[in-house]
């Protein structure tokens, strides 16, 4: 599989080489040679090519401006079964066709840093591999294990032990402090795409639907931000 993925900023770089990644060619300001970017070519083979121009040339190339003035492309990693990625797990996140990278960068840094063993999307979803997704989860896209979700996934979940929470608004909604949640010992925690929120069918097919409480007639979060309360509230042990 010859498919590749592009990493910008010395730091995301380095954590994609840290997890294995194979990196296939770099672009990046010329300054960076002997800079910032220095200790990362050192890691990398001599035969790998390094294309290097002033910042305005680069802008004109990819587009964008390069905050970091670094990019690196990278062969794809292997894809990982639900299986593998949630054998030892005890707190695992479902993604139903979160599109925004930015959306999925944020919920994959807020994964790695409280405590989240995993992360399951359904492929209508953005790829975590995305420049802007890698660049916005600081590289912990290659920190937190990853997979794709198949059709039937609920019933994929509960076969691996996991009970199913899906944070929505509804009159049976429980609040994310219930005991019960923190109680559970492998829990899965199902968040929707923008705007929509999760499907009906699959609030049906969770176990428990699960809402944060709020105030000032504030009845939603961006699913990044709710990400953030509902890992921080669910990876602590049960009281």
């Amino acid at each position: 599989d010859n498919a590749l993925f592009v990493a910008e900023s010395p730091l995301v770089i380095g954590r994609a080489l840290d997890a294995g990644c194979e990196p296939v060619s770099f672009l990046m300001e010329r300054q960076h040679t002997q800079g910032k970017g220095r200790e990362i070519l050192a890691r990398c083979c001599q035969d790998i090519p390094v294309y290097t121009a002033d910042e305005s040339v680069l802008t004109q190339l990819t587009g964008f401006h390069l905050t970091r003035g670094m990019l690196c492309a990278m062969r794809r990693p292997k894809l990982q079964s639900v299986e593998d990625v949630c054998r030892d797990a005890r707190r695992v996140v479902v993604l139903e066709n979160v599109m925004n990278p930015t959306n999925i960068g944020a919920i994959f840094r807020s994964a790695a840093a409280l405590g989240v063993d995993a992360v399951l999307l359904t492929s209508a979803g953005s790829d975590p591999l995305y420049r802007r997704a890698v660049r916005v989860s600081m590289g912990t896209v290659f920190q937190v294990p990853w997979a794709y979700l198949p059709e039937g996934w609920t019933e994929l979940l509960h076969t691996l032990g996991f009970r199913t929470a899906a944070m929505a608004l509804r009159d049976d909604s429980v609040r994310l402090d219930d005991p019960r949640l923190a109680a559970e010992r492998k829990l899965a925690v199902v968040m929707g795409t923008e705007g929509d929120g999760l499907a009906d069918a699959t609030i049906a097919a969770c176990d428990y639907t699960v809402r944060i409480p709020m105030h000032h007639g504030v009845d939603s979060l961006n699913v990044a931000a709710a990400s953030a309360v509902a890992f921080y509230q669910l990876g602590k042990p049960a009281e």
